[in-house]
């Protein structure tokens, strides 16, 4: 009997530590406050980014991809980054979009601009640099290959 009460005492435990964790998590994943601020990118093409991607700096990651979303206007795709609220970003910093991999997946690599002045929350990062098709690359080459030959 006292064995069956223990295991339930230690089940209910472990269930109370893994709710703490989810809550935990879900928190630091909605904060939207002190610790970030938000700004903006505008691509051509944002091929292979997806939420939650990544932000770097030197390789560092220093914030993410809140959103995306097609400018009705221009048909340019908006990008939404948090920033982490210690990192200064210079207002002619540059934004483009790398792969990890040849398999897939992308993140922002932050150019550091030299500009005395530096973006605040609701800013906008004007020099961006859209994601690099490798099919089109390779197209490219064939096309100029042919080319070459004639």
């Amino acid at each position: 009997m006292g064995r069956n009460w223990l295991e339930t005492a230690v089940g209910a435990l472990v269930l109370a530590v893994a709710v703490w964790f989810l809550v935990f998590a879900y928190q630091q994943r909605q904060s939207g406050g002190s610790d970030v601020y938000r700004v903006t990118a505008t691509f051509s093409n944002a091929g292979g980014v997806k939420i939650g991607a990544d932000v770097r700096i030197a390789g560092i990651s220093v914030g993410r991809v809140t959103e995306l979303s097609l400018d009705p206007v221009s048909y340019q795709a908006v990008v939404i980054l948090e920033i982490a609220a210690g990192t200064e970003i210079p207002t002619d910093s540059t934004l483009a979009i790398k792969s990890e991999s040849l398999l897939g997946g992308s993140y922002l690599s932050l150019g550091v601009g030299s500009e005395d002045r530096m973006l605040a929350h609701g800013g906008e990062i004007r020099y961006t640099q859209p994601a690099v098709s490798l099919t089109d690359l390779i197209g490219q080459v064939i096309f100029f290959q042919s080319d070459s030959s004639n």
